[in-house]
């Protein structure tokens, strides 16, 4: 996942990095989930699910929706969800029962305000172009819909920070290797760095079409939740 130079991929390739190593890791990407987040990343879907506060039958996006996880919490709301991935292997590896798309998130195969709400779940940095994905998260989705985009997040208090640092830069990619695709759980921690500042991701979602776009912080900066409401309800 690393260029020659010890870069990490841009552009196209990145797009075909980030696509065989969720088809690589798709088998087993849940247990390792569940073991490196000490089941955290549960608490945190359902509330980027909570976050939503959309009416019962509501039509919800998960995009780089992978195994599912969100798509269940989504149904349990009583939402009607739609899964959309990159990856053809994570959609095989779905456990939702719902409508599975193959599809370029940047490029939705879907009208103009054809949606209630979009959920995505730490997907943010595995994109090429945040601008141009919040963009298209206007377009689909409808005036007042809603959205709730978690990714993992660079604490601001220094001791959580120091210890992040340590667990998700080095005891991370091991267990990754141990029960996975080491090259992939070594890509993961450094994958954070294509994350602007979270400033800058309100700005964009606002310029966008989300102009309550806030941003919170969750198990002490850990991981971090966008919200928004699409202009114009």
């Amino acid at each position: 996942m690393s260029m020659p130079d010890g870069q990490l991929p841009q552009g196209e390739e990145k797009v075909r990095a980030v696509r065989t190593m969720f088809d690589t890791i798709a088998p087993r990407y849940d247990l390792v989930n569940r073991i490196m987040t000490f089941r955290l990343d549960v608490r945190w879907r359902k509330r980027a699910v909570r976050t939503l506060r959309l009416p019962v039958g509501s039509r919800i996006l998960d995009l780089a929706s992978g195994t599912g996880d969100l798509c269940i919490d989504l149904r349990k709301a009583g939402y009607v969800p739609l899964s959309f991935d990159l990856s053809f292997g994570m959609l095989s590896a779905d456990r939702s029962g719902v409508p599975r798309v193959q599809a370029d998130i940047l490029r939705l195969p879907l009208p103009d305000c054809s949606v209630d709400g979009v959920t995505c779940g730490f997907a943010l940095r595995n994109l090429v172009d945040l601008d141009a994905f919040f963009r298209e998260l206007a377009r689909v989705v409808r005036p007042g819909g809603r959205i709730a985009l978690l990714d993992v997040g660079v604490p601001h208090n220094p001791v959580i920070r120091f210890g992040n640092n340590i667990y998700f830069g080095k005891m991370v990619p091991r267990i990754g290797a141990l029960l996975s695709d080491g090259p992939a759980y070594r890509y993961l921690p450094k994958s954070v760095a294509y994350l602007p500042p979270r400033e800058e991701l309100t700005r964009l979602l606002r310029e966008a079409g989300f102009p309550d776009a806030r941003h919170e912080q969750l198990s002490g900066g850990l991981t971090q939740l966008l919200s928004g409401t699409r202009h114009g309800g």
